[in-house]
């Protein structure tokens, strides 16, 4: 690895820093977050200097009754100058809701597995893609901003490894066809690991050297931080985490979910990154999940604390010093 990620480089480098939770954690929550704490939520977030927030999705609130309050919750929300409001958006009339609410990007989603677009959003991957077009044709009228989200891009649940060819050509055709703004390679259960991440990321850069590229891990396996790292390695800058690490996938039950955005920030900070975000705002927010979920976070940052919240000493610890001195006379 090269010393991009080195404390004593000089210039600390920018890490744009992307919070999901608010969407892909809540999502899928048995507990109703009320609207008024996701816009509480959200307005943390944006102080703490998150570079883009997906606030909610757009989609049938039969289907997610967990984010039946996005319309109210995007026009709600403080909007911080610089920062990003995007939305999931699944079909046109998401698409149609989002614009209408004042979304800044709309966040289109697919697979590049065959198999996980057919279980998953009951299509496939051509049908997604005619369907997201017409979903793009409505947001260029509206001159918002597209970003698509390609799932499973470092390994598909049910038929594993997926071509670099097979991505990269996902993204020729949004980028090149549908003229996408964004594009995030999307590691949906948590298969990726560090060095076929350095090589997708170098790949892309190779091709796409400008567009912006966005990371989205999920930390299922353990590997969450180090393919961060090795994405950085590689050229990448956004990445997509999640407060408190809450959400997961239904194809990877019990395993944990997203990255966690407050261990990212934590870590990154220790190397000397620059991430612009504040990380005791962002603490704050994510000691407020347990009460509004009911039920513990993954974060191991709010468990432990950053590496030097330092503990008391021990009441009794000038009697200790004294015995140990004297033991020592």
């Amino acid at each position: 690895m090269s010393n991009a990620h080195n404390p004593w480089n000089g210039a600390a480098r920018r890490i744009h820093m992307q919070e999901v939770g608010t969407r892909d954690g809540l999502q899928v929550e048995q507990a109703f977050v009320p609207t008024e704490q996701k816009i509480a939520l959200v307005d943390l977030l944006s102080g703490a200097g998150m570079a883009k927030i997906e606030v909610t999705a757009f989609v049938s609130p039969q289907a997610i009754p967990a984010l039946r309050d996005a319309e109210v919750v995007m026009r709600e929300i403080e909007r911080r100058p610089g920062v990003v409001y995007t939305a999931l958006v699944p079909n046109a009339r998401g698409a149609e809701r989002a614009i209408e609410a004042k979304t800044d990007e709309l966040n289109l989603v697919m697979s590049a597995s065959e198999s996980h677009n057919l279980s998953n959003l009951r299509m496939t991957r051509s049908q997604s893609f005619l369907a997201l077009s017409d979903v793009n044709a409505l947001a260029r009228q509206a001159r918002t901003a597209v970003n698509v989200s390609l799932s499973c891009c470092f390994g598909c649940p049910m038929e594993g490894d997926v071509p670099v060819s097979t991505v990269l050509g996902w993204c020729d055709r949004f980028i090149d066809e549908l003229g996408a703004s964004g594009v995030t390679l999307c590691d949906t259960t948590g298969m990726a690991y560090p060095g076929q991440v350095a090589a997708l990321v170098a790949a892309f850069r190779e091709r796409w050297p400008s567009r912006e590229l966005t990371l989205h891990f999920h930390n299922t396996r353990g590997l969450g931080l180090a393919n961060v790292l090795a994405a950085i390695d590689a050229g990448a800058d956004r990445f997509d985490a999640s407060l408190g690490g809450i959400g997961g996938c239904p194809y990877a039950p019990g395993a944990t979910g997203n990255v966690c955005t407050e261990e990212i920030v934590h870590a990154l900070e220790l190397m000397a990154f620059d991430t612009g975000v504040e990380l005791a705002l962002l603490l704050q927010a994510a000691r407020r999940l347990p009460a509004l979920i009911g039920h513990d976070i993954p974060s191991q940052i709010v468990k432990a604390g950053r590496r030097l919240d330092l503990h008391p000493l021990p009441e009794n610890f000038d009697a200790i010093r004294e015995r140990a001195l004297a033991r020592a006379a």
